[in-house]
């Protein structure tokens, strides 16, 4: 046992460590001044989200890219609170306006087990530009944003850009605990493009063009999976050209989102994450996924077996050790990038509890439904 322990661990310790290497390799952008040339049309799927809109709108506000090249669609999901108000009276738009407006708000049209997957597509259906543009509504959009994405696909040729997410207001533990998971996530998901084998992206900030998506035929093949708009789609892509897909590590095009509030939503959150994996196309994906998980396994039977007395602490702790320099290691770089730096003062007690929270989050999503704004979905 403790053999097969040790390869896993050393398996472990060659993937985060050649995930760094990747993440080195993705070099920096760093945005011109160029002439807006590029039309985007910006997809906000939203449901109950009246407490997060305001700051999003506020931004919107003070996106430095010209009006007349962007619009944004909102797409109300059966929202039962005063959502769409908030966005027409904060925009000072009157319904006699909307159409004439780079704004709009529409309703949902439900065709597939995935309220969100229906959402972007019934965005796509009125949407004006090629260029489709996706994030949430409890998010804060950087004002050089859609001048970032512009001057990338200038420079680059690209059919999808995946695009850097953080979070922010991590004034509590439980919130620092989120953001240290996020950046490894974010880590490993430019690590990936680094090394030439992509395998995660986030729907909080993802560009694709309209052309692309009707190629790939959208959804369709995963539209039974409640989650996942994003990786499937990124996954569909590869298969098709992996050439077509860059990432866009840019300061000036980080969209920030919001950590959740409680233990419980953390858990319906991770859930949800973890319910598509076993969907996953990508061989290499699924790879890192059971690495990651036997490695976290490994360190909570190790701990199990030195309760019992049946094992003795040392193996315990260099295990722990090796495992959390290599975690470090890569959140480091990651949180460097996001100038979040400081946040690293919660890392040694967030190592501790991490393998026990995946462990647990893994588990319970093999047997359990989840809910999610509200609503109960299966695996």
């Amino acid at each position: 046992m403790i053999t097969v322990f040790t390869c896993i661990t050393i398996l472990y310790l060659a993937l985060i460590l050649w995930l760094v290497y990747g993440f080195k390799k993705v070099k920096h952008f760093n945005a011109e001044n160029l002439k807006p040339e590029t039309k985007f049309s910006v997809i906000i799927p939203f449901r109950n989200e009246a407490k997060n809109l305001p700051k999003l709108l506020a931004s919107i506000k003070t996106l430095n890219y010209s009006k007349k090249h962007y619009e944004f669609i909102f797409v109300d999901d059966d929202s039962n609170d005063n959502s769409s108000q908030i966005i027409l009276n904060t925009l000072s738009l009157k319904d006699t306006q909307i159409k004439e407006s780079n704004i709009k708000v529409i309703q949902n049209v439900r065709i597939s087990n995935s309220p969100k997957k229906d959402a972007i597509v019934s965005a796509i259906k009125v949407a004006k530009h090629n260029w489709i543009v996706t994030t949430d509504a409890d998010c804060v959009l950087p004002k050089f944003w859609l001048d970032t994405l512009n001057s990338f696909i200038n420079k680059k040729p690209c059919k999808m850009i995946v695009a850097p997410v953080t979070y922010h207001y991590t004034n509590s533990f439980l919130k620092r605990f989120q953001l240290l998971d996020f950046l490894s996530l974010i880590g490993a998901t430019i690590g990936g493009f680094g090394i030439g084998k992509p395998f995660l992206c986030n729907g909080a900030n993802l560009a694709y063009k309209k052309d692309l998506f009707l190629e790939l035929n959208g959804f369709n093949g995963n539209s039974n999976i409640a989650s996942g708009d994003d990786i499937f789609l990124l996954q569909k892509a590869i298969k098709h050209n992996k050439n077509d897909v860059q990432f866009l590590k840019s300061t000036t095009a980080i969209v920030k989102t919001k950590a959740q509030p409680t233990l419980k939503s953390l858990i319906s959150q991770r859930k949800r994450w973890a319910a598509k994996t076993s969907s996953y196309n990508s061989i290499f994906g699924k790879l890192v996924g059971l690495i990651v998980f036997l490695m976290n396994a490994i360190l909570v039977c190790y701990f199990l077996l030195f309760l019992f007395g049946w094992l003795q602490f040392s193996p315990l702790l260099y295990v722990f050790i090796i495992k959390s320099l290599t975690d470090f290691l890569l959140i480091f770089k990651t949180a460097h990038f996001f100038k979040q730096e400081n946040e690293l003062s919660s890392f040694i007690f967030s190592a501790f509890i991490y393998p026990f929270f995946s462990v647990y989050i893994a588990c319970i999503s093999m047997f359990t439904k989840y809910k999610w704004k509200g609503r109960t979905f299966s695996k």
